[in-house]
């Protein structure tokens, strides 16, 4: 199916190529500046700290939908071993084989591509084999803190979990923001609860990746206007799935990372937060989510914090 025209409006109004020059690898996050953060880490208050991501596991949230992106593997390669002769300190070391989009990651800018193109208008042909993203890897994110902000969608809906298959709209964001008696602003991390990581933590991973509730192909524009540095959810497909739009496959990607450039986020734990910033009546906190450095890698694992 060729992308409808609907699409290519949408990927009109918020691309981002060239606005921070025709080198530039990072996309949104350019905007988070030294006062982004700085604002972001006076406003920490209690000190209280919510970790975000998913246990590394072999039984972890993959079904083998995607061919390669495998749960981690682990393997002991030492143990109790003294490497420099009897009697000496002894070590034990480990070895892991994953996808690194497996668990809770960061999609970088180069993970999609579409009509031969990625972010800033780069050829999709600089991805390969033999190096990898060799523009818009995650290596060239060398840090990633800010403000953070959870719209929790389906409390401000007043449920537990959002439907499979319902589409988070503008409107679903704006609801959520007054929920959250905040307003997203310039540089801020969002992110979007939708509960559907309920499913997967009661032991169903095959329910949580399908159907799956996420973002709708209208929410770029809505994270464009508010100049959203990145944008991150509780789900595995991060957009609706299956796609609202018959026989369109990964329209937000799309928009998102190739227009925008902006990096996205699945597979993280909102729960815990959810719960923090409820007792805590306030939905924002500073974010710590760095991108572990892998060279041309086009995803990484990462472990975010919420400093409430």
């Amino acid at each position: 199916m060729s992308l409808p025209d609907e699409f290519h409006a949408i990927a009109k109004r918020v691309n981002n190529w060239g606005r921070w020059g025709a080198d530039d690898e990072i996309g949104t996050l350019n905007l988070i500046t030294d006062e982004v953060v700085r604002e972001a880490a006076a406003g920490v208050r209690s000190g209280r700290r919510v970790p975000l991501a998913l246990p590394l596991r072999e039984d972890g949230v993959q079904t083998g939908m995607i061919p390669g992106r495998v749960n981690p593997l682990h393997a002991m390669v030492q143990i109790n071993q003294e490497v420099f002769g009897p009697g000496t300190v002894a070590c034990s070391d480990d070895a892991v084989t994953m996808g690194l989009q497996a668990g809770t990651h960061w999609d970088a800018l180069s993970h999609v591509s579409y009509s031969g193109k990625l972010y800033n208008g780069r050829p999709a042909h600089t991805v390969s084999a033999h190096a990898g993203a060799v523009f818009g890897g995650i290596d060239k994110v060398r840090h990633l803190v800010s403000r953070g902000v959870l719209l929790d969608v389906a409390r401000a809906r007043g449920v537990d979990r959002l439907a499979g298959g319902h589409a988070v709209t503008p409107e679903d964001l704006d609801a959520a923001e007054e929920f959250a008696g905040t307003r997203v602003r310039a540089g801020d991390v969002v992110l979007v609860r939708t509960g559907q990581m309920r499913v997967y933590l009661a032991g169903d991973k095959h329910g949580y990746a399908h159907p799956s509730p996420g973002l709708s192909v209208r929410t770029p524009e809505w994270f464009h206007a508010r100049d959203v540095a990145a944008v991150a959810n509780d789900t595995l497909t991060f957009e609706v799935f299956p796609p609202e739009i018959d026989g369109l496959w990964l329209p937000v990607h799309a928009l998102d990372l190739v227009e925008m450039g902006m990096l996205q986020g699945q597979n993280w734990n909102l729960e815990e937060l959810s719960t923090a910033c409820g007792e805590a009546g306030r939905y924002a906190f500073l974010l710590s989510a760095m991108p572990e450095p892998f060279t041309g890698a086009t995803g990484t694992p990462v472990a975010p914090v919420a400093v409430l």
